[in-house]
């Protein structure tokens, strides 16, 4: 007993002899060709197939690993052109510089004051000459405008500038003593020339711009201008000293 619960089964005794085992195979072969044959004949002896020992196919050997083509190798990287340089910054063109301020040409003299003694005497020096067309006045011009240098014609007013040159030139003379050069010179109008011949043989024309009657004192009547002007005074009226007939006149262009 097995565990003492399940009787064992009794192992035959009686051996399986191989002879029996052959019969009995035998018999089963030959009911397996019956049914096969499907007929009465008589039943062919089956001989038993040689067993070929089958021999397997050789191993089939894989084709030899596929080598991938080599790495593509990327194109050599593009190098950007060079960076264009910009052009230089257009410098702008230098700034203009404004001429400087024109500076008017002034008289190179100031004129010295009329003389306290009218009377005193003084050096005779000729500066050329002065004529006046219109009222036939054609005389030797001297330096100074005391009495005694007008007594010989008319007088630059010293200080005062020479004819041609930018400023003021004034000149004096008489009209009722002596050789009453300025007699006449209330005839004068606009446009009326005065002519100042000079020592070195030019001449210089001016054209008178208006006349004008003015007080002993008006001394202003002397000064400096920018531009090129002649000025001639004498006493007003004919035979008086109460006033003065100035004469103004512009160089002519």
């Amino acid at each position: 007993m097995m565990n003492g619960m399940y009787p064992r089964l009794a192992r035959s005794t009686t051996p399986w002899s191989r002879r029996a085992r052959t019969a009995a195979g035998a018999t089963a072969l030959a009911s397996l060709a019956f049914l096969s044959a499907c007929g009465n004949r008589a039943e062919p002896t089956v001989a038993a197939a040689a067993t070929t020992p089958t021999t397997q196919a050789p191993t089939t050997t894989l084709a030899p690993t596929t080598t991938l083509a080599p790495t593509t190798t990327l194109a050599p990287t593009t190098t950007l052109a060079p960076t264009t340089t910009l052009a230089p910054t257009t410098t702008e063109a230098p700034t203009t510089t404004e001429a400087p301020p024109t500076t008017l040409a002034v008289q190179a003299s100031e004129p010295i004051a009329p003389p306290a003694d009218a009377h005193a005497s003084e050096p005779v020096i000729e500066v050329g000459s002065i004529a006046i067309p219109k009222i036939g006045v054609d005389m030797t011009m001297y330096e100074g405008i005391r009495l005694s240098t007008l007594d010989y014609g008319p007088g630059h007013w010293p200080g005062t500038a020479m004819p041609g040159e930018v400023g003021n030139v004034v000149v004096g003379g008489h009209r009722t003593s002596k050789h009453r050069v300025f007699r006449d010179i209330d005839q004068l109008v606009a446009g009326d020339e005065i002519i100042f011949n000079n020592p070195d043989g030019s001449s210089d024309t001016y054209l008178v711009d208006r006349v004008e009657i003015v007080d002993p004192t008006a001394v202003w009547i002397v000064d400096p201008t920018d531009t090129p002007t002649a000025t001639l005074f004498a006493c007003h009226p004919p035979g008086s000293t109460a006033q003065r007939i100035v004469v103004f006149a512009n160089l002519s262009e």
